[in-house]
């Protein structure tokens, strides 16, 4: 499981044209540990994996999706921006879960 978890946090980072670095800093660890994460040599802490889906948009679930079809579906709607501060990522993260947030309340009031 550890390698589906870490290629799907690859495939997001990528797609959001993040380095390792700049999703380490984020995180607020080492940018070996988060390597080591990607290559699927260590599980992920649930608390890491809950800040990386806010910055990245996507649902804590995605990153165990073993169907890449679904996984690749949801890279579409990436949001690319280059040369962000932490502080920047900071605020993508906290706009892109006020949009999550709402798609769930939208679709709980369906």
């Amino acid at each position: 499981m550890n390698h589906i978890v870490g290629n799907n946090l690859a495939k997001f980072r990528k797609a959001n044209r993040f380095t390792q670095e700049q999703m380490a800093s984020f995180l607020g660890i080492q940018r070996s540990a988060y390597s080591n994460y990607e290559l699927g040599e260590r599980e992920v802490p649930l608390d890491i994996l809950e800040k990386a889906a806010a910055l990245l948009g996507c649902k804590l679930s995605l990153f165990y999706e073993e169907d890449a079809s679904l996984v690749d579906n949801m890279l579409v709607g990436a949001f690319r921006v280059d040369n962000l501060s932490v502080e920047d990522m900071r605020e993508v993260a906290a706009f892109k879960n006020v949009v999550m947030n709402y798609l769930k309340m939208d679709n709980l009031l369906k």
